[in-house]
């Protein structure tokens, strides 16, 4: 009886092991739980393109936008654990254990695969007031505490608590203008109705350099290697800050180890591309890749960061 139970699950993990190699034998759905067009959504099929040539199935991308990003989530969480169900995941991930009362757990209930990409957010004010650089910015808002109204894409984003994170550790009260989105926030601030946000590079770059907007510091501990004359925001005066932007691969609870080394590998080749970095440039980031564990850790990290911002700062959404 116990030699029959013996054979029986050595079959088993000899069958699973062949599957395992075998993957993909079927299209992969990658859901995106943001609204096509964004940031996400752009990595996301850069990555379904590349890994479809490579692997010889296609990568599916499917948007399922709703509630913060947690309706796809959920979805692709509670999918069957067989890799052809992934979710491609940001910040918000980390943020939303926090704002919303979910129906998973963002720990137990995943499968870590990979991390994509991380880039700095830029902190930018109109050039219409009368800071050159980071500890001015403090300094007035100091002084002055009706100055100075920072823009976010809305309550409870990443931008607004990594700006709540910034008032915190600087020692300024924030005023702080929540916009449904970040195209209304960027637009106000360009317009001078707010003059500060921390954007996305991808977002405020490119009006840093027209000169209609100025950068104060970069919210990574590195410099940009593109722009190398704007300091971290450590540097600039606020030791020990840092926030990133990051985006990343998981799939449900149980996935097999075999298909995570799979998917593992095979993005960290695409991560290597020089195409690659050129393509995530445009989004304002950087590959990044990892194993799982090291991605389980700083998922874990960044969900305990944001949980003291939100507490500390009383963050509720609307």
């Amino acid at each position: 009886m116990i030699l029959k139970k013996f054979l029986t699950c050595l079959l088993a993990v000899a069958s699973f092991a062949a599957a395992a190699q075998s993957y993909p034998a079927k299209p992969v759905r990658i859901i995106v739980p943001f609204a096509p067009g964004g940031g996400t959504d752009f990595i996301a099929r850069f990555m379904a393109q590349r890994l479809s040539a490579n692997l010889g199935q296609q990568f599916v991308v499917e948007n399922r936008a709703g509630a913060g990003s947690t309706i796809g989530t959920e979805a692709g969480l509670k999918s069957p654990p067989d890799g052809y169900t992934l979710t491609i995941v940001s910040n918000s991930y980390a943020a939303n254990a926090s704002l919303y009362k979910l129906r998973f757990d963002p720990i137990a209930d995943m499968t870590p695969v990979i991390q994509i990409s991380s880039g700095p957010y830029m902190v930018v004010v109109h050039p219409s007031l009368p800071v050159k650089n980071l500890r001015e910015l403090v300094a007035l808002a100091k002084a002055e505490p009706g100055r100075v109204f920072f823009a976010s894409s809305g309550q409870g984003s990443i931008n607004h608590l990594a700006t709540e994170l910034l008032a915190s550790m600087a020692g300024f009260k924030l005023n702080h203008v929540p916009y449904k989105g970040t195209g209304p926030a960027l637009a106000d601030t360009l317009g001078g109705q707010t003059n500060a946000t921390l954007g996305s590079t991808a977002s405020t770059l490119p009006h840093v350099r027209a000169g209609r907007l100025r950068a104060l510091a970069v919210t990574t501990t590195k410099r940009m290697a593109s722009e190398p004359e704007i300091p971290t925001v450590a540097e600039a005066g606020v030791p020990g800050y840092e926030t990133v932007l990051w985006h990343g691969l998981i799939g449900p609870k149980g996935l097999p180890a075999q298909v995570v080394e799979r998917l593992n590998a095979e993005v960290a080749k695409v991560l290597k591309l020089k195409e690659t970095a050129e393509q995530l440039q445009n989004d304002g980031v950087s590959p990044a890749g990892s194993t799982p564990d090291e991605f389980l850790a700083a998922i874990t990290k960044e969900i305990e960061l944001w949980r003291r911002v939100v507490n500390d700062a009383g963050v509720k959404l609307e």
